[in-house]
């Protein structure tokens, strides 16, 4: 039975990541900057379990008391998913987002480097740090990040680079494109649309939709997160993503025709956001040769889920924010 303390434990890949750790009989501890969000955007909570705790700690500023937890509890494994992690967003206070991206992570990574008990500490990053890409790419692609955001999360990025050169601090990274599934904030794009449709309001469709993506359901990646934690290579990168790509207009357009609405009835064209990236398109053969992983979820089957989870949900979730809350 594995020991895990998972940073970032209210964010939705975070806590997906918890509900497959527990259904591994992992024991954990999870820490996130805000108290737990209602049951239907936690789904650790959706299975009965007696081995996960919750500590409401910010790394901007509860980092002794974090170090602290981790160094009683001795975890085998440290997986992170904290971060501000809106691109848009990040244009109007880029300090918050560099502050917790880059300041404060970096930080976290000094003190976790000289814990000799942790096994690896799973680092998951984001592929914005490439920018705009045209075709596939692999983990060695160079960065050019074109965000205060997609900056941020680059300058940890290279600073664990040096931890492991330097310390042979024994991280892997991750990166997936385009996270979805149920449990998800409705500020994302799939969510929003399935509970626009069913509250009858319009849909936002920024640049008319036209930028590509290859959208990952969230039980693939915590297989793969899980493997990679388990057996990656330290120092190494892992792309975790389908090879399935799509436009966000077409997304928009397949959950219309699932909802048997008319695309033209629920959505209105406007600007594209700043520096928004045309496409990301990650090559992940490194993680299926050398971890034997694979996804098993299309894209169509995982549109099912998200609507089924907002239908059974429908009342509380209309209920929640619909836009995207900044904390400092």
């Amino acid at each position: 039975m594995y020991k895990l303390f998972v940073i970032g434990s209210n964010s939705f890949s975070g806590a997906s990541f918890v509900d497959y750790a527990l259904g591994q009989d992992a024991e954990i501890i999870g820490t996130s900057r805000s108290a737990e969000p209602v049951t239907a955007l936690l789904p650790y909570k959706w299975r009965s379990h007696q081995k996960f705790t919750f500590e409401q700690l910010d790394l901007n500023s509860h980092l002794p008391e974090m170090m602290g937890l981790i160094k009683e509890f001795q975890p085998d494994y440290v997986i992170n998913f904290a971060a501000q992690s809106m691109v848009a967003e990040s244009w109007r206070t880029p300090g918050d987002w560099f502050m917790t991206n880059a300041v404060s992570t970096i930080k976290l990574h000094d003190e976790l480097r000289k814990c000799d008990f942790i096994k690896r500490y799973v680092h998951v990053s984001t592929p914005e740090v490439y920018g705009s890409c045209s075709g596939f790419v692999n983990e060695e692609f160079p960065f050019n990040p074109s965000t205060p955001y997609a900056v941020s999360r680059a300058a940890a990025d290279m600073s664990l680079r040096t931890f492991h050169t330097a310390y042979q601090f024994p991280v892997v990274t991750t990166r997936a494109a385009n996270v979805y599934g149920p449990g998800q904030q409705l500020y994302r794009i799939i969510p929003r649309t399935i509970l626009f449709i069913l509250l009858g309001r319009q849909l936002q469709l920024h640049g008319g939709g036209v930028s590509t993506r290859s959208f990952i359901h969230m039980k693939d990646v915590s297989d793969a997160t899980w493997r990679i934690m388990e057996k990656g290579s330290n120092g190494d990168t892992y792309h975790i993503s389908t090879r399935e790509i799509v436009s966000i207009r077409e997304l928009v357009e397949r959950i219309c025709q699932k909802l048997d609405v008319r695309f033209e009835d629920h959505v209105e064209v406007v600007g594209e956001r700043l520096g928004k990236d045309a496409a990301y398109q990650l090559d992940s053969s490194k993680l299926r040769q050398e971890l034997a992983w694979q996804d098993h979820l299309t894209l169509d089957q995982g549109l099912d889920d998200c609507i089924a989870w907002v239908r059974e949900h429908f009342d509380t979730l209309k209920a929640q924010p619909y836009d995207y809350l900044h904390k400092p």
